[in-house]
């Protein structure tokens, strides 16, 4: 169960994204920290939200992102419920779009909240992204403890949640092929000088998330190692490099599909281990860019279904959120600075 200290509440913590077409410009200043970005790649953005739905004026239906981590909020709240927390509240803040952090801590703060526990829906911990969740929280919380979880990347039931939705398109992708199709497992990647060692106390060792990204992909492979998913039979690159300056991490999608066709296979069956629902780096960076990619290299491309509203999911989230599950990556309980 939850410790409480008055009264707790789990925080979820995600990215955000903007909610119609024309707000592309003002999302994406906050996705880079005021640094403007020219026309041609707010338009850019634009075309790839409007190809997953994105419209032009509010609508009745929620982004991908927004609705998913709102259901798993709801699915959360439910899950603790049934662990006998039932005071306890699942609220959810997005970073970079509304609900912001920092109004939603506000909200919780007037619902007589006096313990966070933030959860990132970002399992690998990495300096680029949950680094400046953390910071988020801590602003916004001043005189609250804040049980932040940095990273949870080889929670069991992770791996597992992620194998039950790759075992059967795998499955499916070998019978339609008539032979062994490999796996590419990808998570987002990140600048090249984020992951580096800086000197300075804060950042004195590499940043881990390359090798908590590889380590979830390696565990979902053990779990189908029993259905003959083999070390061989998969790969790992990272997708989603951005547009700002200098280099970022790979290798890419667009290389490791053409090492796939190169090595002579016809197919791949493609699952982002590093995003827990749908959202843009999914349904157009997979479903539609390299699904194009795949055609024009003669390979067909195969999806995993996201885990989205996932039972299991719930069920690891539930665990972190309760204290059954403490992750290497769980940072002490803080008390925000007033």
């Amino acid at each position: 169960m939850i410790e409480k200290t008055g009264r707790s509440a789990v925080l979820l913590l995600a990215h955000g994204t903007p909610d119609v077409l024309g707000e592309m410009a003002e999302y994406l200043n906050k996705v880079t920290g005021g640094r403007a970005l020219p026309q041609e790649v707010v338009e850019e953005l634009q075309h790839r939200y409007r190809e997953i739905g994105l419209g032009e004026t509010p609508g009745t239906l929620a982004p991908p992102l927004t609705r998913w981590t709102l259901i798993q909020a709801h699915l959360l709240e439910r899950a603790l419920d049934r662990l006998g927390d039932s005071d306890t509240r699942v609220y959810v803040g997005m970073r970079n779009w509304h609900p912001y952090i920092a109004e939603t801590v506000a909200r919780m703060r007037l619902d007589g909240v006096t313990h966070i526990k933030a959860i990132c829906l970002a399992p690998q911990n990495s300096r680029t992204s949950v680094g400046l969740y953390r910071k988020a929280v801590l602003a916004a919380s001043a005189g609250m403890e804040v049980d932040f979880v940095a990273g949870w990347a080889e929670h069991p039931l992770l791996a597992q949640a992620f194998a039950e939705r790759l075992w059967p398109v795998w499955a499916l992708a070998c019978a339609q092929s008539g032979r062994r199709v490999p796996v590419l497992f990808t998570a987002h990647s990140v600048p090249c000088r984020t992951i580096m060692t800086s000197g300075t106390p804060v950042q004195s060792s590499p940043d881990t998330y390359p090798v908590e990204a590889k380590r979830t992909a390696e565990l979902v492979a053990q779990r189908l190692a029993v259905v003959g998913l083999g070390n061989d039979d998969w790969y790992f690159a990272f997708q989603s490099q951005g547009v700002s300056g200098g280099p970022w991490i790979g290798p890419t999608v667009e290389d490791t599909l053409k090492a796939i066709k190169e090595a002579g296979h016809v197919g791949v069956v493609m699952q982002p281990i590093g995003f827990l629902c749908d959202h843009v780096e999914i349904l157009y960076d997979i479903d539609i860019a390299f699904a194009e990619k795949a055609r024009e290299l003669g390979l067909k491309l195969w999806r995993a279904e996201s885990l989205n509203d996932s039972d299991v999911l719930i069920k690891a989230l539930a665990e972190i959120a309760s204290g059954q599950y403490i992750a290497d990556g769980d940072e002490a309980t803080v008390l925000a600075p007033v």
